[in-house]
C-alpha cells in the first residue's frame, strides 16, 4: 500500500515537472546551442534522457542573473567549494569564469584561502569533539543581536 501510494505520487510529481525539464533532447540541444553558440562536449556526456532537465538546472542556476550576489562573488564561492571537493573540473571553470567576471589574482587566491580556513578549523573542532553548545554560546557572545 505504500509503495504503490509513493510510486502514484512520484508519478504525479514527474508529470506535474516543467516543461524545460521534460524538454526533449533535441530542442535542449537546439537551446543549449542558441544561448551557449555551441553545445559544450560535457553536456554530451549527460544521460540523453536527463539532457532537457540538466538543462533547466543550468539555466536555472548557473545563467540566472537575478541573484542578489553577482556573478564575480558567485563564481568566487563556487571556485573555493570546487577546491574543497575537490574538483579538477570545477576549480578550472571557476577561476576561469570568475577572472572572466572581474576577480583578480589576488581574489582568486583569497577565495581559496577561506575554504582552507574552513577545512582547518572543522578538522580542529571536529577532532576535539569540541562543545558545540559552549561553541554557540561563546559565538553568540561575538555577534551579540
Amino acid at each position: 500500500m505504500i509503495r504503490s501510494t509513493l510510486a502514484a505520487g512520484l508519478i504525479a510529481a514527474c508529470a506535474a515537472l516543467p516543461a524545460a525539464a521534460q524538454q526533449d533532447p533535441e530542442t535542449a540541444r537546439q537551446e543549449i546551442e542558441e544561448t551557449l553558440g555551441a553545445v559544450p562536449s560535457y553536456l554530451q556526456v549527460y544521460p540523453e534522457a536527463a539532457l532537457g532537465a540538466g538543462w533547466a538546472f543550468m539555466k536555472g542556476i548557473n545563467l540566472n542573473q537575478q541573484f542578489e550576489l553577482d556573478p564575480k562573488t558567485r563564481e568566487l564561492i563556487l571556485l573555493a567549494v570546487s577546491a574543497q571537493i575537490p574538483c579538477d573540473y570545477c576549480v578550472y571553470y571557476h577561476r576561469r569564469a570568475a577572472a572572466a567576471f572581474g576577480a583578480s589574482e589576488q581574489e582568486l587566491r583569497e577565495a581559496v584561502l577561506m575554504a582552507a580556513v574552513i577545512r582547518h578549523w572543522s578538522t580542529i573542532l571536529h577532532g576535539a569533539q569540541y562543545d558545540m553548545e559552549a561553541f554557540r554560546a561563546e559565538t553568540d557572545g561575538f555577534f551579540p543581536e
